[in-house]
Parts: structure tokens; C-alpha cells; sequence
């Protein structure tokens, strides 16, 4: 397991008068993370569900980590397209230009793609953006005079710009693990890769993901979808994402109050997600959740993606979060899930003798998929379509 002793110590200077208490929180939640039993290789029953023993712990804590599940080779060609993504990405928000003087990544899309921050900034707390959940302002240290003027902290619509992470999308034991938790005609959600560069990541402040259903006479612990965070750097307390386990199922919660009880921002009862890279967690999209600025020494890159059940999102009216809000007809969906079929196609091609994963309503439609050049193309703004729930 990764050993964050040094950032924790660096990241607790940032905090001034509060650098004792900041160091004890990261320590003590750090501790409490590795203590309990919600981690370990991916395992399936006799009967091809996912095991009954994570489904039990995933539904208690609304989150499960699941040990070395990317490979050597996987982790390599991702972080090859990572880097391939940063020499292409505008130098400013407002620039159309890379820093070699080309176009910049995304500069011709319709959808948005980046979402920026000022270094340790905490670009969406206290805000009416993303419907205002987040509720609250981190605290945003002062980054070194060193720092640039702004860091990219969201890359939307991710599996356009890397093949890599299109092909992570379409792992089958993950995908396996969707179909056994969502039903074998779950629905896409929305993909992104969060960047937490070191000395400079941004906060993410505490908020539950979900828009639509908090009132719904139907609502259960499931019925807003789950995340998948595959890490390719590993994550830490310092870089990464904190959760209070159990608040998956209790319904909207108001996060300004438990700020209040908990004397601040660092809420009471949270823990970090402590992972290796090559861990992939999946992440009840209910559970109260955020991430603190990067203050230490590690880097932290997730490649984020996220499915629903199919009754959360046919006829509904998304919430307007990740894309504009529409009716999520059966054409929406459909259109869609093609980045699906183009992700299992793409994986076959470069794991071709890895039992891929077959989902079900492209087998029962018929449809068929190819991974080409125009199949890139035809990525192109696929996350207009986000079924943002």
C-alpha cells in the first residue's frame, strides 16, 4: 500500500494554525480506511453474480475496493494516452492553442471537456454549479509562486480522447460486476478522468451525485447509479476521494448541517479511499463524497465511469448535471450505449484473448459493432448524451 507518511506531513503546512488537527484527521481517517473489510480481488458465485460477501459490504458502506484489477500492460498504454492528452491541452481555459502552438484538445467539440481550477482551488463549492450540490467552500490553501495560473482538474467525455480508458471501459470483469448489481440491460452514465497533479489538485467539495430521484416512491440505495474509479497512480488520503461510509441509503442529506456538527469541514466519521494503481473502487453514487486539494507529493489520475439500471433512466428527464436535460427515451439510450459496443470491439482487438464481455440488449438487437477510424469519429461529442440522472 501506498506510503503517503511524507505528504501528509507536507499537506498539514498548507493549514496554518490548523496544521495539528489537519495531520490527526488525515492519519486517523487513513487508519480507519485499511481497517475495515471492503477490499480485495474481484469474486463471482457459482451462479455468475458478483460475491455475495462484496455485494453485502458495498451495500453497507456504498463502496468496495477492487484489488489489482487493471494489469502492467493495461496501466502502461493508459498512461501513454495520458500523456499524449497533456501535450494537447489548451494552455488556459480561454486558449485554443496547446503549448506548441496547435489546436487544442476539444477546441471543435459542441460538449463540454474541461473543467479547471485555480491551483488548490475548490472550483465548485459554495456554487450553483452541477444544480448547486456542492454545498459548501473548501478551504483553498495558497499554492507556491511556482504554481501556474490554472490546473484541469475534470476531463469530460474522456473515452474520445483515449482509446486506452475506452478499452478500460469495456473490461468484462467490471463489466460483469455492472450487469450483476444494475441487471444485464444497465445504461452508461457519464465518463471523465479526474487529474490531482501534486502541489496543485483541486478540491472537490462533499456533495452526493444524483438529481432525480431523491423523492421518488421507488427510491432505494441503488436507484442513482454507481461510479467505477479505476486508479492508475494509486490514491491516497491527501489526493484521494473521502466518503462517509452508509450515506448511500439515507436520502439527501444536508452536508451544510453535518459541517456545522463537525466543526468544520473535515466531517465527522469520513475515511479516504486508499488504493493502489491498478485498483479499480466502485463508488454508490448516493454516498457523501469529496476530495481535499492535493497538497502532498503524489500524483492522482482516475478514470471515472459510471452505470445506471435501465428503469432509473427510460423516460425519465435527466438532471441536467453532465448534459442538457431531455427525456431519456429508448432512442437516447440506444445512441448512447454505442460507446459500449465500441469499447468491447476496441478491447477485443488489443486483449484478443480475453473472454470479452457480451451485453445482453446489443446480443438480442443484433447490433454490431466495428472499432475504426470513422468508429472514433463517431465518438466525437458522444457525451451530449450523458445520462445525467
Amino acid at each position: 500500500m501506498i506510503d503517503a507518511s511524507k505528504s501528509i506531513a507536507a499537506c498539514a503546512k498548507y493549514y496554518g494554525d490548523e496544521s495539528n488537527s489537519v495531520k490527526k484527521y488525515l492519519i486517523e481517517g487513513e487508519k480507519k480506511a485499511l481497517f475495515i473489510d471492503n477490499r480485495g480481488p474481484i469474486l463471482f458465485d457459482s451462479d455468475g453474480s458478483l460475491s455475495s460477501s462484496i455485494r453485502s459490504s458495498y451495500s453497507k458502506y456504498g463502496f468496495y475496493i477492487f484489488e489489482n484489477v487493471l494489469s502492467n500492460e493495461e496501466l502502461e498504454d493508459i498512461k501513454i494516452d495520458l500523456e499524449k492528452i497533456r501535450n494537447i491541452l489548451p494552455t488556459r481555459p480561454d486558449s485554443k492553442f496547446n503549448h506548441i502552438g496547435g489546436p487544442a484538445l476539444g477546441v471543435d467539440n459542441k460538449a463540454l471537456n474541461l473543467i479547471w481550477s485555480k491551483p488548490l482551488g475548490d472550483p465548485l463549492g459554495g456554487t450553483k454549479l452541477a444544480n448547486g450540490r456542492h454545498q459548501i467552500k473548501m478551504f483553498e490553501p495558497k499554492a507556491s509562486k511556482e504554481a501556474p495560473d490554472f490546473t484541469p482538474l475534470i476531463l469530460l467525455g474522456s473515452l474520445q480522447f483515449s482509446e486506452a480508458c475506452l478499452r478500460t471501459y469495456a473490461h468484462p470483469e467490471l463489466l460483469r460486476v455492472a450487469e450483476s448489481i444494475n441487471g444485464p440491460d444497465f445504461a452508461p452514465f457519464n465518463e471523465a478522468l479526474f487529474i490531482k497533479d501534486p502541489g496543485i489538485g483541486a478540491a472537490v467539495s462533499w456533495h452526493q451525485d444524483g438529481v432525480t430521484h431523491w423523492k421518488s416512491k421507488d427510491f432505494n440505495e441503488d436507484i442513482h447509479g454507481f461510479n467505477f474509479m479505476a486508479q492508475v497512480y494509486g490514491s491516497t488520503a491527501v489526493n484521494g476521494v473521502w466518503v462517509l461510509p452508509g450515506t448511500h441509503k439515507i436520502g439527501k442529506i444536508d452536508i451544510k448541517k453535518l459541517t456545522v456538527e463537525s466543526g468544520g469541514e473535515r466531517l465527522k466519521g469520513c475515511i479516504p479511499i486508499i488504493c493502489n494503481p491498478g485498483d479499480v473502487v466502485i463508488c454508490n453514487r448516493q454516498l457523501i463524497h469529496g476530495s481535499f486539494p492535493n497538497c502532498g507529493y503524489e500524483r492522482r489520475v482516475t478514470v471515472n465511469f459510471g452505470f445506471h439500471k435501465r428503469s432509473s433512466v427510460l423516460g425519465v428527464k435527466g438532471g441536467g448535471i453532465h448534459s442538457a436535460s431531455q427525456i431519456f427515451n429508448s432512442d437516447v439510450i440506444e445512441r448512447r450505449s454505442r460507446v459500449l459496443g465500441y469499447a468491447i470491439e476496441a478491447r477485443k482487438q488489443r486483449f484478443p484473448n480475453e473472454d470479452h464481455y457480451i451485453y445482453k440488449p446489443f446480443n438480442e438487437s443484433n447490433k454490431v459493432f466495428q472499432w475504426n477510424e470513422n468508429s472514433l469519429k463517431d465518438l466525437k461529442d458522444y457525451n451530449l448524451d450523458d445520462l445525467s440522472i
